[in-house]
């Protein structure tokens, strides 16, 4: 009896393993938002903790109808966009996503125009679900995203998609939220709708050529320079905060 549960169950086993690694794997994901869809290439082999939490909230389904909530730019001309971190309940008082705990820091590639990048505090290693993409090179300008806080994260590159991030920061913002119009209802926020795995191979991001980070441990030679933008990296991960309170106030 034993051996015929045997045979039955290691097969079960077998593919219940499989479809764990067929899901874990995924490296080319679709994020459908109400402005238009992108796609991204994440870098699997080179980033694979910040990879493997990104792909637990697509898996999860934690960032549909979630907000793109913020838009930023700097004097040099750099932008970004950023999201992955609070539900649309169609009010400007958004709930926080649901978060697993934060991840290691993986500044391997630079943070050059059309990657994406994890979103964090002044702690190295406080990234969670919040994520953003450079819409300039942001490696070395007003930001200094290669440098700052150890470095930020990227994690992959948009090879779709990208004229409609470029449209979303153009949108009115109200704070730094792109909206339609500034006027609380689930249709005038940006809305992150599905997000679908396309491609679970983890080595496809083998077309690419990202560029490596190389100002980080130039940087560490000199670190007199290392204070400049710390009260904006401080507020990246959590800028809704101060947008709400504008609102109210």
């Amino acid at each position: 009896m034993k051996s015929k549960l045997n045979k039955v169950l290691k097969p079960l086993i077998t593919i219940g393993a499989l479809t764990l690694s067929h899901l874990s794997q995924a490296t080319i994901v679709e994020f459908q938002t109400t402005h238009g869809n992108f796609k991204v290439n994440l870098f699997d082999l080179t980033t694979p903790k910040t990879v493997e939490n990104f792909l637990h909230y697509v898996n999860e389904n934690k960032y549909e109808n979630v907000l793109i909530h913020r838009v930023a730019s700097e004097s040099s001309g750099g932008t970004i966009v950023q999201g992955g971190g609070y539900q649309n309940n169609g009010t400007y008082s958004a709930p926080h996503i649901s978060t697993i705990g934060t991840v290691k820091n993986e500044p391997v590639w630079s943070n050059v125009k059309g990657t994406i990048a994890m979103a964090k505090g002044s702690d190295p290693d406080s990234a969670t679900s919040e994520w953003f993409v450079n819409l300039h090179d942001n490696s070395d300008n007003g930001f200094k995203l290669d440098t700052q806080t150890g470095g930020f994260t990227v994690f992959g590159h948009i090879v779709e998609g990208m004229e409609h991030l470029e449209a979303i920061s153009n949108l009115t913002l109200c704070g730094s939220r792109p909206m339609v119009e500034c006027v609380e209802s689930s249709e005038n926020f940006v809305t992150i709708t599905h997000t679908l795995v396309l491609d679970d191979d983890p080595a496809s991001a083998n077309t690419l050529s990202p560029i490596k980070n190389t100002l980080l441990e130039e940087d560490k030679k000199d670190t007199s320079t290392s204070g400049g933008s710390i009260a904006w990296l401080s507020i990246l991960a959590f800028g809704l905060i101060a947008f709400r309170k504008k609102m109210i106030e």
